[in-house]
């Protein structure tokens, strides 16, 4: 209990007493101004679901969908980038490594609004990546590539690559290379070398490394709102409009509690997956 408390006090404290609450705030009605008061009602969870055939709002479906959309597209690219990032710096000397971590690491010690603006610095309407697409007719001469969902797929990548490299790369450290030098001796291509023996061993990382960027790029607020705009509008920018620009306390409690309940599902079905694997982590030649 001695050191078990430090962290169940962290997770009751700002994880399910939070939840009680929104929870809670998520069977009141809605007054004038959007504050939850009594009487109690189903009204906000009905809101969500609808009246469509599906049993959702049209609405709600479309954003649910395309925050899945990019949270996904999010991780893929964010893996693609970091395999060759985490063999560079395993092909460094060792006690070059650390340096090469941390300066990987030390952007995420920014705030995420600068690292978002920095985006928008680069790809607005007058920024140079955007001349580029407007020379090559990617994008109209008056627009840049940010606001839309291109720019939110990058800058989820951007925010959460670390979060992918650093399971990877602990992953790496533990690779057994004699399975690669028997690879090479059986003259193996650099693919099946690849597929056959590093990949396996590095499932247990990558696995990590998914859930660790896709949880929190299905949710995020702070990049669909400031490079997405209305264009790619996601579920937590969904969710902050009910507490700020259009309030309805009692709508986005029921929003946000239907995600967790959509997350956690997502999550025992992943880890469901990953026990059914089996064989990951096993590599043969």
């Amino acid at each position: 209990w001695l050191t078990a408390g430090p962290g169940l006090f962290w997770i009751v404290l700002f994880l399910l007493i939070p939840s009680m609450v929104l929870l809670g705030i998520g069977f009141f009605t809605s007054n004038d101004y959007g504050s939850p008061m009594l009487p109690l009602t189903l009204t906000p969870f009905s809101q969500v679901a609808g009246n469509s055939l599906l049993g959702w709002d049209d609405g709600n479906i479309i954003i649910f969908l395309r925050s899945l959309e990019q949270a996904g597209i999010a991780t893929i690219v964010s893996a693609l980038l970091s395999y060759p990032i985490v063999f560079f710096i395993m092909t460094r000397e060792a006690s070059l490594r650390p340096l090469l971590l941390l300066l990987i690491i030390l952007p995420s010690w920014t705030n995420q609004v600068v690292r978002t603006y920095a985006w928008l610095e680069l790809l607005g309407p007058n920024a140079p990546l955007s001349a580029v697409a407007h020379a090559l007719g990617i994008v109209p001469p008056d627009l840049g590539i940010a606001p839309g969902a291109f720019a939110v797929t990058t800058g989820l990548a951007y925010n959460y690559l670390p979060y992918m490299i650093v399971p990877l790369y602990a992953s790496a450290e533990r690779l057994d290379w004699t399975l690669v030098e028997a690879g090479r001796d059986l003259y193996a291509s650099g693919v099946k070398l690849f597929w056959h023996t590093v990949f396996p061993q590095t499932v247990p990382g990558l696995l990590s490394g998914v859930i660790f960027v896709a949880i929190p790029a299905f949710g995020d607020y702070v990049v669909p709102q400031l490079l997405g705009g209305d264009k790619a509008l996601m579920i937590g920018s969904l969710i902050a409009n009910q507490f700020t620009e259009t309030p309805d306390w009692p709508y986005g409690a029921a929003l946000t509690i239907i995600m967790l309940v959509f997350t956690g599902l997502g999550l025992i079905g992943f880890r469901v997956l990953t026990r059914k694997l089996g064989g990951a982590g096993e590599a043969t030649i």
